[in-house]
């Protein structure tokens, strides 16, 4: 605590203790496996990064490009600014026609100009694409439950389908956004 004077009255203010990074537990780093880089931010502190997203392992696994991870994040750009990723707010139940889980139209020219470069890249990849790209893309799902979704039931052969697809689909977006 610390004291603020002000005239003859004095007041007592509570500061915040300091903000502690803790380590991820013993089940984060099992879970992430491999997918954990170690380093320094040159200035005596331990820094460790941990790639969740499937898109991001794609790449460090070399199953991608690094062309076709451009794609795949211009691709998660273009959902994103237009308003199609959703909103982190509770649902109003108090609302009789409340607009949850529709997205109407575009609220500003910006959002309008992602929205039609979205749609152009759908138009490009076709229905299957599509679905791949919202799961490991978009929603960050694991390669594997895309797999599941569309009929594998063996786990290897089902990453290896997703794999393949993904693949293939960014191949497309690469050709479509004219990226080398």
């Amino acid at each position: 605590m610390f004291i603020v004077q002000r005239g003859a009255m004095a007041k007592k203010k509570q500061t915040h203790p300091a903000v502690m990074q803790a380590d991820p537990t013993p089940e984060r780093l099992l879970k992430a496996g491999a997918d954990i880089e170690l380093g320094d931010d040159k200035h005596g502190r331990r820094v460790m990064t941990v790639r969740d997203a499937p898109i991001e392992r794609a790449l460090v696994r070399n199953d991608i490009t690094p062309t076709q991870y451009r794609a795949a994040q211009k691709y998660r750009h273009h959902w994103y600014h237009a308003g199609l990723a959703g909103s982190l707010q509770s649902l109003d139940v108090n609302r009789v026609f409340g607009s949850e889980g529709c997205y109407g139209m575009a609220k500003t020219e910006a959002q309008a100009h992602h929205r039609r470069q979205f749609r152009n890249a759908n138009d490009e990849v076709g229905t299957v694409g599509i679905a791949v790209l919202d799961h490991v893309v978009c929603r960050e799902l694991p390669l594997a439950d895309f797999g599941f979704a569309v009929g594998w039931k063996s786990e290897s052969k089902a990453i290896n389908a997703s794999r393949e697809t993904l693949k293939a689909t960014l191949t497309k977006l690469v050709r479509h956004w004219g990226l080398s």
